[in-house]
């Protein structure tokens, strides 16, 4: 099978939104270990990990259908955050954007009869429900725990916990 030009572009750029949500990852676990929040540190390397598996995906795909997968620069993640709270949306709102690029390449995959690139990334629009609801989630906790210095070390003891749940089996 052979990808068209312009889906064969959509993948390539999917792989840098996953590059670059890989660094993103892993820089806010930074920020969070330096800052003492050890459980949201742990939840963003797992995070940091899963994204690049959802890069490695696709690079795998490009490939088994003949295609070298464009391999990317990322550009600098930032390296702090005024608050927990400000990096978790920060992530939710990455996550947006990752969901956009998907549901993009759905509608391409769709246009162009691409029915095995259409398959491939249902996936990742499943995928897509989770993420963005696991970061709304986060936030809710903010609401019903509080700002406070107790209220944000319970969020971060629900990220450990979240950091250690078994990954999702299809991932």
């Amino acid at each position: 099978m052979k990808l068209s030009p312009k889906i064969k572009k959509a993948l390539n750029d999917q792989v840098t939104l996953e590059a670059s949500a890989t660094n993103n990852y892993l820089a806010m676990a930074s920020w969070c270990e330096v800052t003492g929040y050890q459980g949201a540190a742990d939840y963003f390397y797992a995070q940091s990990d899963e994204e690049r598996t959802h890069m490695l995906k696709i690079v795998r795909y490009l490939n088994s259908l003949g295609t070298i997968a464009t391999i990317p620069a990322t550009k600098s993640s930032p390296s702090s955050y005024k608050s927990l709270e400000v990096l978790i949306n920060t992530a939710l709102k990455n996550e947006q954007s990752v969901t956009k690029a998907i549901h993009n390449m759905v509608e391409i995959a769709q246009k162009e009869k691409d029915h095995s690139t259409y398959v491939f990334l249902e996936w990742f629009v499943n995928e897509q429900v989770q993420e963005e609801t696991k970061f709304e989630t986060i936030l809710q906790k903010f609401d019903l725990l509080g700002r406070d210095k107790l209220g944000i070390n319970e969020i971060d003891k629900f990220l450990a916990t979240e950091a250690t749940a078994p990954a999702d089996p299809v991932a």
